[in-house]
């Protein structure tokens, strides 16, 4: 009869330290339990690793945090990159890997920015937001939720996962670009920011272009302020709750005028 080589409590201990890991991209533990529909007593010693879920509850945390089972036995790290991705295949290797693995922390710092640009829907609004950054195996990964108020408009589902939207950063030559796209859609962005060098590294600027027909109203690229906000959970909790559509006059002056209102995109 084969033997685990580990113990219960051993393994209690791996799931429990990728629990942490998956929920350090959520500002707070309260709402992530809530958002996955466990007791917070008892998400909290999953986080301890004094006890091990259900199945049907850790098949609800695999699919919730997009991973599988294997995070029982092996640290989550190893699991999210799967074999056969397109991004890190042989055939990119030498035209995407290159820009991918110079996003280093000098170029663009791990931690919580803020966003600021006008509304695709509307051109009265200008729209806030909270995005987190981290690497994952020297790879930038940019994560964050779409406001309510703008899936609402567009008739879409405004649960948490439906909102959500994920995308990888690359360098480039005087900045970096990244992809944008939510889950399980064929709708992108494409991101484009480099440093204000008057900002002490906080702020960057750029563009936003979506990718939908073109048309005789409406517009497919807008200017865009990122401001780092740093690693502190307390103060992306803060800022995100001032987050969602605003108009210019709310806007902060110096960010009024990187966005350049009123002046059309070139």
């Amino acid at each position: 009869m084969l033997k685990s080589s580990r113990s219960p409590a051993e393994l209690r201990t791996v799931f429990g330290d990728n629990l942490r890991s998956l929920a350090r991209e959520y500002p707070s533990i309260s709402e992530l339990s809530r958002r996955l529909g466990i007791n917070r007593t008892q998400f909290n010693r999953y986080l301890s690793g004094e006890s091990f879920p259900r199945p049907d509850v850790l098949d609800r945390i695999c699919n919730f945090f997009e991973v599988d089972a294997r995070i029982l036995l092996a640290p989550v790290e190893t699991l999210d990159r799967p074999e056969g991705s397109a991004l890190h295949s042989d055939y990119l290797k030498d035209f995407i890997d290159a820009g991918l693995m110079r996003v280093t922390e000098d170029v663009f710092p791990t931690g919580f920015y803020r966003f600021t640009r006008r509304s695709f829907i509307s051109d009265e609004s200008y729209v806030l937001g909270i995005v987190h950054v981290k690497r994952i195996d020297g790879v930038t990964y940019v994560r964050g939720y779409e406001p309510r108020a703008g899936m609402r408009y567009q008739g879409l589902s405004t649960h948490g996962p439906s909102r959500e939207y994920r995308g990888y950063m690359t360098c480039h030559e005087d900045g970096v670009a990244f992809v944008l796209s939510r889950r399980n859609t064929l709708t992108y962005s494409f991101n484009y920011l480099a440093r204000v060098s008057a900002a002490e590294n906080s702020l960057w600027t750029g563009y936003v272009a979506r990718t939908i027909r073109e048309s005789e109203s409406g517009e497919r690229v807008l200017r865009m302020i990122y401001e780092y906000l740093g690693n502190d959970v307390s103060t992306a909790i803060a800022a995100a709750r001032g987050c969602g559509f605003t108009t210019a006059p709310e806007i902060i002056p110096f960010h009024r005028r990187l966005l350049q209102l009123g002046t059309p995109f070139k």
